[in-house]
């Protein structure tokens, strides 16, 4: 008796959910992240075993191989309102709002008030030049040019400010700030020592040093 062959139909499967999908999740990712701001000075900071990450309410000080020294605050309310607080320290250097909207989104920077807003006007090719040409931020306590010392403080003040508000008022987490130093490895002890005698001065006396896993060192 002759059989009767089943005709095989090959199996479809329809793509379009998965490629839907797909440019929502790219859509998301665009929309929500955020774009990394580039160090201005690179920093070969000495290895260690500790694997703790820092949190985003930081303060950051960063000290190069030169001895210069930048400065970092997280949150943009904060480095605004921080910024006020140095122009009324500072009358004579004078910012227009637009400087002021530029600033909130900067990262590190290292020099002088009286330069900042060159340096905010500035694009990416002419901050790069600045940076390699920069002192850094005025450490020096002669005739009140510690200027880091400023920055700390109304950094500090405005971001207790800042968090004190979001846990009263809209009931979140209580995230103090948390300190840090950078420094690479080459720097001259002296230099570290001063920035660790600014925090003193100021009752900071708990800051993490940050370094590489001795693993990615190698």
């Amino acid at each position: 008796m002759p059989k009767i062959k089943v005709a095989k139909s090959s199996p479809s499967l329809d793509m379009t959910p998965m490629v839907d999908l797909a440019f929502l999740l790219v859509t998301f990712f665009m929309l929500t992240a955020t774009m990394r701001a580039p160090e201005p000075v690179l920093v070969d900071t000495p290895s260690s075993i500790s694997e703790t990450e820092l949190p985003d309410n930081t303060m950051l000080v960063t000290i190069d191989t030169a001895g210069r020294v930048f400065f970092n605050v997280d949150g943009k309310d904060v480095r605004e309102k921080m910024l006020m607080r140095m122009m009324n320290k500072f009358p004579e250097v004078k910012f227009t709002q637009k400087q002021i909207d530029r600033f909130k989104l900067m990262k590190s920077f290292g020099v002088p008030f009286e330069q900042l807003p060159a340096y905010i006007d500035a694009d990416e090719v002419e901050r790069k030049k600045i940076d390699t040409q920069t002192k850094g931020i005025p450490i020096d306590t002669v005739d009140n040019k510690d200027q880091l010392s400023f920055w700390i403080n109304f950094g500090r003040v405005e971001a207790f400010i800042w968090n004190k508000d979001q846990v009263d008022n809209k009931g979140a987490k209580d995230k103090p700030m948390r300190f840090a130093i950078k420094c690479d490895g080459k720097a001259q002890y002296r230099k570290v020592d001063a920035i660790i005698e600014l925090f003193k001065k100021q009752d900071i006396f708990r800051f993490n040093l940050i370094t590489d896993l001795e693993g990615a060192a190698q």
